[in-house]
């Protein structure tokens, strides 16, 4: 029964914090998703791209 107190106890604190913190606004949400997402996509571009032209090099290289 004392871990079920416990739980309870951590529960009620967290849902207090929650309500503490500060929420972005739907507008501001989706503009950094935005942002995130061309971003990702453009490192993933660059990776992809960086790993193309090693392989190339590497095929100059070591022809096989």
């Amino acid at each position: 029964m004392k871990i079920f107190n416990k739980l309870s106890t951590y529960v009620d604190e967290v849902v207090t914090e929650m309500r503490k913190a500060s929420w972005p606004r739907r507008k501001e949400l989706m503009s950094h998703t935005v942002i995130t997402l061309v971003a990702s996509v453009a490192l993933a571009l660059f990776i992809f791209g960086a790993d193309r032209v090693i392989s190339y090099v590497l095929d100059i290289i070591y022809p096989g």
